[in-house]
């Protein structure tokens, strides 16, 4: 053996650094995708932190593919720019995770970013991404895996928004919702049959049946004030309304955030929460329309989602994540409280 051969090394392998951020984006909906990633990456570096990892969405894939490579490339926060379908689908994929979701609101509704508080503005939303704390937060399961974190509802709701003009949401924003309501009144009531938990079922005829994890809709509408994003409970509300008098206010009571008791709306809680409907329904989960079908049948998953909130928010558990980009809950899991053993709790409006 030759002096030459006995002194060969292999070459070191050289490996690139492994971003702690990653940023999914709908190009759709962000105006210059290059001036967001380099708002972005200033960000980062001035924590300590690698480039974010950029992924765009495809009209095949609104999000949940390129969260999932995110996070088996060591991404511990990851950021949805886009609108509500983007951010939904980013929180498919890091639900019971532990990764953070971010959320740089883009879209007509905002509903997560509006019901947690979020900054909507570009600058403060991604300030609170990179600096602001983990907040656990409750999501809603279908039996077929779709998760929401807002609501998920069947009947007038959805259709409304199948019904909204889609350059009128390009135009004007979430008002174009109340054109598609206007289109949908003419639906006829549905018979439905609720089981809340193991307990008895509730059979009635209504225009819509939702079940929430927040309450809070397009405009500021306050649907379930109960609502909360952490107390490991789902709501469901039923609206049968009969004239169009009830329509009018139920609509005035939730502009103005006041609840009163009487037939055109129902409430109730539970942790499990089955609605057959009798006949084939529109349905939608986060302001995105599903297929229509009879059945919407709901399990909450307690804390399951890590969402970054503003440092200064004072509801529900939360870490400081200010240059840590994991976010370390510190053993505090803020999963919230435990469902009453008392079972679902019913209340008529």
């Amino acid at each position: 053996m030759s002096d030459t051969a006995a002194t060969t090394r292999p070459e070191p392998t050289v490996t690139a650094p492994r971003p702690e951020v990653a940023l999914v984006v709908n190009p759709a909906k962000a105006d210059d995708v290059d001036a967001l990633t380099a708002a972005l990456a200033q960000r980062c570096v001035e924590q300590g932190w690698h480039a974010p990892a950029v992924l765009t969405t495809t009209e095949e894939d609104p999000g949940e593919g390129q969260a999932r490579q995110a996070v088996d490339g060591g991404a511990r926060l990851v950021l949805a720019a886009g609108g509500d379908g983007t951010v939904r689908a980013v929180a498919q994929a890091l639900a019971g995770t532990g990764v953070a979701l971010g959320v740089v609101p883009m879209g007509t509704g905002n509903l997560l970013a509006r019901n947690l508080g979020l900054p909507t503005s570009l600058d403060e939303a991604l300030e609170t991404a990179v600096t602001g704390r983990d907040r656990a937060i409750d999501v809603g399961r279908l039996d077929d895996g779709t998760l929401f974190a807002i609501m998920a509802g069947a009947g007038f709701d959805a259709s409304m928004m199948r019904e909204a003009p889609d350059g009128l949401k390009s135009a004007v924003g979430w008002p174009a919702y109340l054109v598609g309501g206007l289109r949908s009144l003419r639906r006829d009531r549905v018979s439905v049959q609720l089981r809340l938990d193991d307990g008895p079922p509730i059979t009635a005829r209504v225009r819509t049946v939702i079940i929430g994890n927040m309450g809070r809709l397009q405009g500021g509408l306050e649907l379930l004030p109960e609502a909360r994003p952490d107390d490991g409970i789902l709501d469901v509300v039923v609206v049968s309304p009969r004239r169009a008098v009830d329509w009018v206010v139920l609509l005035g009571r939730a502009l103005a955030h006041r609840d009163r008791t009487d037939h055109p709306k129902q409430t109730y809680r539970a942790a499990r929460i089955d609605v057959r409907l009798h006949r084939v329904q529109p349905r939608q989960v986060d302001g995105d329309l599903i297929a229509p079908g009879l059945r919407l049948l709901a399990q909450v998953e307690p804390g399951a989602l890590l969402v970054r909130v503003p440092r200064d928010t004072s509801s529900g558990t939360e870490s400081d994540a200010s240059g840590d980009v994991s976010g370390d809950t510190s053993g505090d899991t803020g999963t919230g409280s435990v469902p009453s053993a008392e079972g679902p709790e019913s209340r008529a409006e």
